[in-house]
């Protein structure tokens, strides 16, 4: 389970979630397991500690 640490970044990483950019240049995260698409992040950046489509963090539909 990734922690926040109060420093502006998280120790560990997200599992079973991957996130991706969208053509409109937003963030969006995607649950592993079932390949639903979950929240879209309005603000500027990625998501802190959520791995990319695809880097191999987690295993295969964690």
């Amino acid at each position: 389970m990734a922690k926040n640490t109060g420093n502006d970044f998280r120790r560990g990483s997200v599992t079973g979630r991957t996130q991706f950019e969208r053509p409109d240049g937003h963030f969006q995260k995607r649950d592993e397991g079932t390949g639903q698409f979950m929240s879209v992040k309005q603000t500027p950046g990625k998501y802190k500690g959520v791995a990319m489509e695809p880097d191999g963090r987690d295993t295969d539909n964690s």
